[in-house]
């Protein structure tokens, strides 16, 4: 393929079909091989390069003007490979990334060469039958009935908005009801505008920003959304929920969903789960548990912090964060198969309702998305080589790993911790022993500046990626911990980078350490 030129002429010979294999296992191979290169060599998890330097690199490139496939893989691997943030990496230690298993790179290679579109059954057939069959295991996993349905989604937003959706208008389908509105349809539709100002969630103060997100985006509003406080373990209070519930209701307001968080971006913490379905079965509100981070746990010989899940209406998963899957690979799942009917939509040239009655199963059918990839293939194959056990083993993993460096961390007065971990993050921030005597406000807007300070000056050298959060309105640095080959000798290499940066600052600021 090196030879072909970029010309009208040749561009046939670059659609991938039964005369062009040849050309596709070398064009594959080749580039496989850069990023096998790349990553054999990679000593850091990322080069340090700026956006303005990167961009200058990136917008000289005349895209009017192709080269051949060598000269673009060489181009790439200046403008990408050099300076991607690798996840494999032991002192990347940022967000919820995670390195990737081989199988489930065998499935991305495959489904993408196939390129099958999960909307209808005549275009994927078994690819609808494979994402199925997956929704039902995880479905299985959680403790949900046997009646239970989902669909495979881009990621943890998207199904907590799908998941609200449904509760959205399976609430109001259900007011209609009580209200002998015979004019209603199953969405809910006659009574929706009137009831949309009264329609509240509750979840609560750490949970995913993409609830706000999906109030705004069904018509609530941000100011429908509820945060519930938090214990000193950043988990729900079940007591401050109940009085929510209460007030809510004699306020006239609707509680629509109240969203459990079952691994908590910034402290993995996972809420009462079982306390929280006690209460949302007596007030009668959709409980939705977001288990983006925390859905390994049904694999892991920790399937008991899970407990209560199974009683929820709706969950989310992101296999793409604790099964180790590339992104994307997530799903929203229901406990009443029923409930997927709130997004069905038909269309004649796509899937009509006639298709349904003859139960051919068009995916597209329970999907926020039309298009859409065969990302359940990587897990199919993930699971099919490695096996769920394996997959547990890499998650608790990183769980006992983040407990060693918590012990680390608790036991050094130069790191303030916030709490102990129930997953695999941790929140920390550097405290100078030595602080030298001054007004708690100054002092505690150089601990900000310091604390920022060490995370930019890492990545700026490259060094390691940690993240940053704030608590109580102050900085704090972040471990997520995804990689199973992190040891701690590798985060305690980072944790005297943090001491080095933070004492260069201080140094410069004239504070004695």
């Amino acid at each position: 393929m090196g030879s072909l030129s970029g010309s009208p002429a040749d561009a046939v010979a670059y659609l991938f079909n039964e005369a062009t294999t040849a050309l596709y296992r070398q064009a594959i191979s080749e580039g496989v091989g850069r990023v096998a290169e790349r990553v054999t060599w990679t000593s850091q998890p990322f080069s340090g390069v700026s956006p303005a330097e990167l961009a200058a690199r990136i917008d000289e490139i005349d895209l009017d003007k192709p080269i051949n496939q060598t000269q673009a893989l060489d181009e790439l691997a200046e403008i990408y490979l050099r300076d991607a943030v690798y996840f494999h990496h032991p002192r990347y230690l940022a967000h919820l990334n995670c390195p990737v298993v081989i199988p489930a790179l065998l499935g991305e290679a495959i489904l993408s060469a196939i390129n099958s579109s999960l909307d209808t059954w005549d275009q994927s057939a078994g690819g609808t039958l494979i994402e199925r069959r997956l929704i039902h295991w995880t479905a299985t996993r959680l403790g949900l009935s046997g009646g239970a349905d989902g669909v495979f989604t881009s990621g943890g937003t998207q199904s907590n908005l799908q998941a609200l959706l449904t509760a959205r208008n399976e609430t109001c389908r259900r007011l209609a009801d009580q209200m002998a509105d015979q004019t209603a349809d199953r969405a809910g539709r006659a009574t929706l505008p009137a009831l949309l100002p009264r329609l509240r969630i509750l979840t609560s103060t750490v949970s995913h920003f993409s609830v706000i997100k999906s109030a705004s985006l069904l018509g609530l509003g941000s100011e429908a959304v509820i945060t519930i406080p938090c214990d000193a373990n950043r988990q729900m209070r079940p007591d401050a929920l109940a009085a929510a519930l209460e007030r809510t209701q004699r306020a006239g307001l609707v509680p629509m969903a109240v969203v459990a968080t079952a691994g908590t971006t910034d402290f993995g913490s996972i809420d009462p789960l079982d306390d929280i379905a006690d209460l949302c079965e007596r007030h009668g509100v959709w409980l939705h548990v977001d288990a983006a981070y925390g859905c390994g746990l049904i694999v892991s010989r920790r399937r008991d912090m899970l407990n209560g899940i199974e009683r929820a209406n709706s969950v989310t998963v992101d296999y793409h964060k604790s099964f180790f899957q590339p992104v994307s690979s997530s799903a929203v799942i229901v406990r009443d198969h029923r409930m997927m009917d709130h997004v069905a939509h038909y269309a004649d040239y796509l899937n009509p309702a006639s298709a349904a009655a003859r139960g051919i199963p068009n995916q597209v059918d329970k999907s926020l998305q039309t298009t859409r990839r065969f990302d359940a293939l990587k897990l199919w194959l993930t699971l099919r080589i490695m096996g769920p056990d394996a997959i547990g083993h890499l998650f608790d993993t990183v769980i006992d790993l983040a407990n060693d460096v918590w012990m680390v961390l608790d036991a050094d007065p130069r790191f303030e911790v916030v709490t102990k971990p129930q997953l695999s993050t941790l929140v920390f921030r550097y405290v100078p022993p030595n602080l030298s005597a001054r007004h708690a406000g100054q002092c505690a807007r150089l601990l900000d500046e310091v604390n920022v300070y060490v995370r930019e000056s890492l990545a700026a050298a490259g060094q390691a990626m940690v993240g940053g959060t704030t608590v109580r309105g102050r900085h704090f640095l972040k471990f997520t911990l995804l990689n199973p080959r992190t040891t701690v000798s590798d985060v305690a290499e980072v944790l005297d980078l943090v001491v080095d940066h933070a004492e260069r600052y201080l140094a410069e600021q004239g504070e004695a350490t």
